[in-house]
């Protein structure tokens, strides 16, 4: 069969109000280049003014979200190929250019003749609208978590300073009661002054479970305090705020979980993907939504481990071979998933906890086993979604000798 070859290439060097075009022809030389600021309008009138040179053009774009995407979605729109070059490809490979210097011009020409030479690259796809939705609700959340993260931080770093004893005495990431107890009471001398039967009756009014617990608790600290350091006052009503910081964040995050579940059990491949022990909705969803929910994209699960690191590479020189390391770009937060994944699934699922005491028996520590699983694990979603079917764990089966 024979191989059509695009006759012009454009790249495209995509920033947030501007993008830079440039078009090559099959001899590397320069037939269009234009600075285009990124509305529709103008971006309608730069591929009209390319599909006018010659029909026959591949697209390429040093971004795939973001500034790029409604550069992207026109030309998906307008039924162009369009390649996606990863902005550190484009710096490595601008050091094969002749000349030092560094503008836009420049990387929208080594955009364009990469994507003239190379066969390799990522062909950019009309998105699935759920698969987009999920990537911007799982980007929120884990926005949101580290903000939270931060406040508690920030909450008990202020409490160390004046009250080290109540700091110490929960487990703020966790105990919501505790948060509670400091919108009302954050120094030694208020608590006891309260007392423990008005401290559990306040917490009780306020829907805290274990109230008496954590009044307990709280009473304990400040007997252990009668000293007011200087600067309490201030610390304490910093404390105030940052303790309803902590619970609003709390509530945006379940509205926010709440509707992460709903829109990926909406997904075509949910199911398999819940099928798999250790997935819930939240790595489900953000299975989805790191990978487009289109394995196609990536050809094999082979692909696919590389890009979630998972698949080690070969370091070998001269006599030295079979050096294989952990490779140095990919997808941390999709490491992150099968990692977490695996692990759960290695206490919770029989046939994961086999394999995994399989690899500790051949001397594998705790890192190196669960990766190992989490490898596996990944070629079997793979087939699942491959095959449309869910995960089942199927009982060994025991021969039955007959006894004569």
């Amino acid at each position: 069969m024979e191989v059509v070859v695009p006759m012009l290439w454009a790249g495209t060097d995509a920033g947030k109000a501007e993008h830079h075009c440039t078009v090559i022809d099959a001899d590397a030389q320069v037939v269009l280049s234009r600075r285009v600021a990124n509305n529709e309008p103008e971006l309608l009138e730069l591929i009209g003014d390319v599909l006018a040179l010659d029909p026959d053009v591949t697209w390429a774009v040093d971004l795939n979200s973001g500034g790029a995407g409604l550069l992207i979605a026109l030309l998906v729109n307008h039924g162009q190929t369009v390649l996606y070059i990863p902005g550190r490809t484009v710096y490595h490979a601008s050091g094969a250019y002749r000349g030092d210097g560094k503008t836009d011009a420049k990387d929208a020409f080594v955009i364009a003749d990469q994507a003239r030479m190379r066969r390799d690259l990522q062909i950019l796809a009309e998105e699935d609208d759920i698969a987009v939705d999920l990537r911007i609700l799982t980007a929120r959340r884990f926005d949101l978590t580290a903000d939270r993260t931060r406040a508690i931080n920030r909450l008990r770093s202020q409490m160390l300073t004046y009250f080290p004893a109540l700091e110490r005495a929960f487990e703020y990431k966790t105990s919501k009661g505790a948060l509670v107890l400091l919108t009302g009471f954050q120094t030694p001398a208020a608590l006891r002054r309260t007392g423990k039967a008005r401290l559990t009756t306040w917490l009780k009014n306020r829907k805290v479970r274990n109230s008496a617990a954590i009044a307990a608790t709280a009473l304990e600290a400040a007997e252990s305090q009668y000293t007011a350091v200087p600067g309490e006052k201030t610390a304490a009503a910093m404390v105030v705020r940052l303790a309803k910081e902590v619970m609003a964040l709390d509530e945006v995050i379940t509205e926010t979980d709440r509707l992460i579940e709903g829109r990926f059990r909406e997904h075509r491949h949910a199911e398999a993907v819940l099928s798999m022990p250790g997935i819930g909705t939240l790595l489900g969803a953000e299975f989805i939504a790191l990978t487009g929910g289109d394995m196609n994209v990536f050809g094999s699960p082979n692909r696919l481990a590389g890009v979630a690191g998972l698949a080690p590479v070969p370091r070998d020189s001269g006599k030295v071979s079979g050096n294989l390391r952990r490779p140095h770009r990919y997808n941390r937060r999709l490491l992150r998933l099968f990692y977490l994944s695996a692990q759960v699934a290695a206490r919770c699922c029989p046939v994961s906890k086999t394999f995994y005491d399989r690899k500790r028996g051949e001397g594998k520590n705790h890192k190196q086993a669960v990766l190992a699983l989490a490898r596996r694990r990944l070629n079997v979603l793979w087939a699942l979604i491959r095959d449309h079917r869910t995960f089942e764990i199927v009982p060994p089966q025991h021969t039955v000798t007959a006894t004569p």
